[in-house]
């Protein structure tokens, strides 16, 4: 599931091949918020339990709060009580990235944007959930917006 970026190049995917959104530092930077930047730029994490979407618990569509790309439904929302909204999927298989992550001291799989490789937050597989998929997104409020009407 996970896989390295060339060269550490954000604007590539982990496959080598560009994002279809590529925007320079400056861009990013007038486009989100400080905090906004921080977690979708610089692979930041909100604090647990303090995001807007933690426990929404209305029917829509998840989307990147910087591009708009959908990203997950609320049909495979669940609540897995960590503090940050969990998922058991992403909305499509190309929806999100995934690159490998070590910054803890332990092996992490990151998952990103597939437009612009925006960091939404980690995957973890085996927890004991109650999902189809044995899954769980933890993705950070801050980096998606939330659609009621999709």
């Amino acid at each position: 599931m996970s896989s390295q970026t060339p060269a550490g190049d954000d604007r590539l995917r982990p496959d080598g091949t560009p994002y279809s959104v590529a925007l320079t530092e400056e861009e990013w930077r007038a486009r989100l918020t400080p905090e906004e930047y921080h977690v979708l730029r610089e692979s930041g994490t909100e604090r647990a339990f303090t995001g807007e979407f933690t426990n929404n618990s209305a029917t829509g569509t998840y989307t990147c709060r910087a591009c708009g790309h959908q990203l997950f439904t609320s049909d495979t929302k669940f609540d897995s009580h960590c503090g940050w909204p969990s998922f058991f999927t992403p909305l499509a298989g190309d929806t999100v990235v995934y690159l490998e992550d070590r910054t803890m001291g332990s092996l992490r799989t990151e998952v990103r944007c597939a437009q612009w490789g925006g960091h939404l937050g980690h995957v973890f597989e085996g927890e004991g959930y109650q999902t189809p998929t044995d899954l769980r997104y933890c993705i950070n409020s801050i980096s998606v917006s939330f659609d009621p009407s999709s």
